[in-house]
């Protein structure tokens, strides 16, 4: 990758040497204490005896002739019929040859029957959506008690409204988010960047794709890998930059990206929309991870614009100053110092990027201090914080798999199908890779892209959900050993009804854990809305700290573990 570097990065980067260097002797102290014992972890796919049986296609599995045919699809957990039990959304791809009419392969949505199995409902849904299907993102946009559904595409995008009788329909041309032209949408997040109760929608882009003027594999530099003849791209391609649209309040949006601000950037590659109030200012901000061009943070103004801030918040690129191949985001406080972190997963033969919040706008790369260094062999996708054994500290995973299916059989370390990766959190800032010892579940190779969690059989352990190209998905079920937690489902009032954005900070045991209610993430993808929280051995929640995205903030204090609780905006818990 080009190296690309102005003299006010430089500046910047001079003053993170220091942050890091600091960064990196606290962790390197903190490590050398007595290292708690990393516990049974077990998980394993369940998917085929659970009902997930459709294949995700992503064009050639032998071999790729165009970009459009390697980023694979998201995946989604949502309870569209509000019985408290999350469903699956999965998108799905196509083909450059496509399949004879009344073949061809769409989207697919499962109905959760709460004995751990799932009812195909793609059809009564009205949701089998074609053609090439990129990302998903959830949020209830008309405060109607019912959460819809947004799908990415490379062709044009769908806003599928929530009827509330287990159907949907497309109004994308009714509430105004119909483009025209051809479009290759990624990653997007319902926001209410303005606050005012109705959540906006953010939307991605990633190449400004015409096949017929593509050049052909083996081309050109950008179309050769390791000596191999493979497809071409990202760069020397036409980039894009980012969609924002307002929610109106009665039904419809409006393009407000000029006039946010969020177009006042180069034209780039992106993927991943990763909200969060990464400046604790009470505002939401977006992080964008994006492919072989600097990643991008968008500070929300308070006033309807963005500023991207990304290089001088230490963001847009790794530690060196270098631009990665920015794939999936997600972002939690895996230290309890109270600030949001963030991961982002690159291509293979680099690491992924840990980025941690000094707490004063600024963050630090302290990804080999943090002991995610090592595993440069795979080309990370979806990835997502989730406490695996419920003890109250954030573990990491990341899902795999290659964009050169041509490298199998070629004597390379990298392969096509690739296993995935679980960091169990350390408690001291560092993370430890368990991931062979993590069950089939996680050694297990596919050529995996968006990722999603969710507790979806209610147990108290998290579960995660992987859309693989070329197979079916993956439904990953954690058998190990895990302690007590709490989930927790937030309903708004003077905010949106979903909660987008809402902060939860929770005091268990002299403890601190800090989380978000969020749309989008990890790759393309929609995570369950609930909060889950491990508790170690605490037999309760000494405070939740609820910051409702109206800046109205209720507390609760003394709650028993192990239960599933739902807390209205001024009301408290509602039900048990």
């Amino acid at each position: 990758m080009n190296l690309r570097i102005s003299v006010s990065v430089i500046a910047t980067l001079a003053i993170l040497v220091n942050v890091s260097t600091f960064a990196q002797e606290r962790l390197t102290l903190d490590s050398k204490a007595s290292l708690p014992v990393p516990p049974k972890v077990e998980f394993v796919d369940i998917a085929g005896r659970a009902g997930l049986t459709a294949k995700t296609e992503d064009g050639g599995e032998k071999a790729k002739k165009f970009i459009i045919e390697t980023t694979g699809s998201g995946a989604a957990f949502v309870d569209y019929d509000n019985d408290g039990w999350p469903d699956i959304f999965l998108v799905n791809g196509t083909t450059l040859e496509g399949f004879p009419k009344g073949q061809e392969p769409t989207s697919h949505f499962y109905r959760n029957n709460h004995d751990g199995t799932f009812t195909d409902v793609t059809q009564k849904a009205g949701v089998a959506l074609k053609g090439w299907g990129q990302g998903v993102c959830a949020g209830d946009y008309d405060n109607d008690g019912w959460v819809d559904l947004y799908v990415t595409f490379w062709g044009h995008n769908v806003l599928l409204h929530n009827n509330g009788d287990s159907t949907f329909t497309d109004v994308t041309k009714k509430a105004g988010l119909w483009h025209n032209e051809v479009r290759w949408s990624t990653g997007c997040a319902f926001v209410d960047y303005d606050r005012d109760g109705h959540v906006d929608l953010f939307v991605n882009h990633y190449v400004d794709l015409d096949l017929a003027n593509t050049p052909t594999p083996g081309s050109g530099t950008s179309c050769q890998w390791k000596g191999l003849a493979v497809m071409c791209g990202p760069r020397g391609l036409k980039g894009t930059r980012s969609s924002l649209y307002h929610n109106n309040g009665d039904g419809t949006f409006t393009d407000v990206s000029d006039k946010s601000g969020v177009t006042r950037t180069g034209s780039y590659y992106c993927f991943s929309a990763l909200t969060g109030d990464f400046d604790g200012d009470g505002w939401p901000d977006i992080y964008v991870s994006c492919d072989s061009t600097p990643s991008m943070l968008f500070h929300n103004n308070h006033d309807g614009t963005f500023s991207e801030i990304a290089v001088t918040a230490g963001v847009a690129f790794n530690e060196d100053g270098r631009e990665q191949a920015g794939m999936g985001a997600h972002a939690v406080d895996y230290d309890g110092d109270g600030w949001l972190d963030i991961i982002k997963t690159n291509f293979s033969d680099d690491t992924a990027n840990l980025y941690h919040n000094n707490g004063d706008g600024t963050f630090t790369d302290v990804t080999f201090a943090a002991g995610l260094g090592a595993n440069t062999q795979f080309l990370g996708w979806g990835t997502l914080f989730v406490d695996v054994d419920n003890d109250g500290w954030p573990d990491l995973f990341m899902a795999n798999g290659h964009v050169y299916p041509e490298i199998e059989g070629k004597g390379l370390s990298a392969s096509f199908r690739q296993r995935k990766v679980l960091y169990w959190n350390q408690r001291n800032g560092t993370f430890k890779d368990i991931s062979l010892e993590a069950g089939p579940g996680i050694t297990n190779q596919f050529n995996s892209h968006g990722v999603a969690a969710a507790d979806f059989d209610n147990d108290g352990a998290v579960e995660i959900l992987v859309n693989n190209s070329h197979d079916p998905a993956s439904l990953l079920k954690n058998y190990g050993k895990h302690e007590n937690w709490i989930l927790l489902k937030l309903i708004g009032t003077k905010s949106n009804r979903d909660a987008i954005g809402a902060r939860v900070v929770a005091y268990a045991d002299g403890h601190r854990q800090l989380q978000e209610v969020r749309s989008g993430s990890g790759y393309i993808s929609q995570s369950d809305f609930r909060l889950h929280f491990g508790l170690g051995k605490a037999s309760k929640v000494d405070l939740l700290e609820i910051r409702w995205p109206s800046g109205l903030v209720d507390k609760v204090e003394n709650v028993p573990a192990n239960q599933i609780l739902t807390i209205k905006e001024s009301a408290g818990i509602v039900r048990r």
